[in-house]
């Protein structure tokens, strides 16, 4: 199965490896660069920094003393303990799932939470934890830059006749946003492989042979679902 990987590195390089290991071909295609921006570092009266992705982590930089972390999945939660956090709790899911995570183990009047995001995010998490009586913030630390156009080997790989790209993996509604706009996709034999239904929406812009959805927004259920004939 030959799988083209669209995240940003660091990230894209580690699911390329797991997709060779498991026995696939993994093609790199980054569509995004991350771009960290200024963020206060400033977490008084705070009790937890919300990290939707290993990205926020990095781009916020070493760990505050005595915060949690809440990550919304176990690859967030390794970075953040690189980072030197010391309480760190994963909710192994989504961002709703990071949500719920902190309703249950957070009390509102032990302090202000801090969602460290990208620009660009597909969720309200400050709004859900709002609504649940807590005082949320959101600091946004990095931006996920989209590229101008499509790398050349992956450029020549779709014109081939027959194709020599089985399927195209989606972490992010963003990142399929950009290839179907950057591919120009029309009755392509090619099958998208989604993290999520909100990824699937978006990467249904374009025509494909079929579109597979994750049964978890996980990097693990995103690989067996790509690896699987």
């Amino acid at each position: 199965m030959r799988i083209v990987v669209t995240r940003a590195e660091p990230e894209a390089s580690r699911t390329a490896a797991r997709i060779d290991a498991a026995g696939g071909t993994a093609i790199l295609a980054p569509l995004l660069t991350i771009a960290p921006m200024p963020c206060t570092q400033n977490v008084g009266g705070v009790q937890a920094l919300l990290f939707s992705s290993a990205n926020g982590v990095r781009a916020f930089g070493d760990a505050p003393t005595g915060v949690i972390a809440l990550t919304v999945g176990d690859a967030t939660a390794s970075a953040a303990r690189n980072a030197g956090y010391r309480d760190v709790r994963s909710a192994d899911g989504d961002s709703r799932a990071l949500a719920a995570l902190a309703i249950a183990e957070l009390q509102p009047s032990a302090g202000k939470l801090i969602h460290i995001s990208g620009a660009n995010i597909a969720s309200d998490l400050c709004g859900e934890l709002q609504r649940a009586g807590f005082e949320a913030e959101r600091r946004i630390a990095y931006e996920a830059r989209a590229v101008d156009a499509l790398p050349q080997s992956l450029v020549r790989r779709l014109g081939t006749t027959p194709q020599s790209i089985d399927r195209v993996m989606f972490h992010s509604a963003r990142a399929a946003e950009i290839f179907t706009r950057l591919a120009r996709l029309e009755a392509k034999p090619l099958t998208a492989v989604c993290l999520s239904e909100n990824v699937a929406k978006a990467a249904s812009n374009a025509e494909w042979a079929h579109i597979i959805v994750a049964p978890r927004p996980r990097e693990d259920a995103l690989l067996q679902a790509a690896l699987t004939p």
